[in-house]
């Protein structure tokens, strides 16, 4: 028997075959981590894109806004040169404010969209490989050691007289 093996030479094979199986181990546990990081990043840019595009209708309102404003200070003013006696201007302002209205509600729904979504950054992934991390660097646990003496047997069985 050489120094490396055991009886029947299975301890090489045992060895092998462990080392097999734990590389086969992590590379699936890295894999299923990319795996959620991509799903994680995938999700929080989603909710970013919803956000955008809610701003991004809360800046068309206001454009719109701007351009009745505009008119409607434009009817004003033809209202006020010595020309006649129109009231069109109203309906221009009546419009803003309800454009303006729509575009700061769409606005506050897009800064709490984009305040509640944080960067796209994979926090679960990045814990759970922290996690196993530490439980591959972790130092092994001491097996609990066995006797090295005789046991002695302190209840005496049948048959025996004390």
């Amino acid at each position: 028997m050489s120094a490396g093996t055991g009886p029947g030479g299975e301890v090489p094979q045992n060895i092998a075959s462990a080392i097999a199986d734990v590389s086969e181990r992590a590379s699936v546990l890295v894999r299923e981590e990319i795996e959620l990081a991509k799903a994680e990043v995938g999700e929080k840019i989603g909710k970013l894109t919803k956000g955008a595009v809610v701003g991004v209708a809360a800046g068309v309102f206001f454009l719109f806004a701007l351009i009745f404003v505009l008119m409607g200070c434009a009817w004003l003013l033809y209202f006020y040169l010595p020309v006649g006696d129109f009231a069109y201007f109203w309906g221009f302002f009546a419009m803003a404010a309800i454009l303006i209205v729509l575009g700061v509600i769409a606005g506050l729904v897009a800064a709490k969209v984009v305040k509640r979504s944080s960067p796209p950054v994979p926090t679960m992934a990045i814990a759970e490989a922290q996690k196993i991390k530490e439980s591959v660097s972790a130092p092994p646990t001491p097996a609990p050691a066995a006797p090295s003496g005789p046991v002695a047997n302190p209840v005496p069985g049948p048959g025996v007289q004390g």
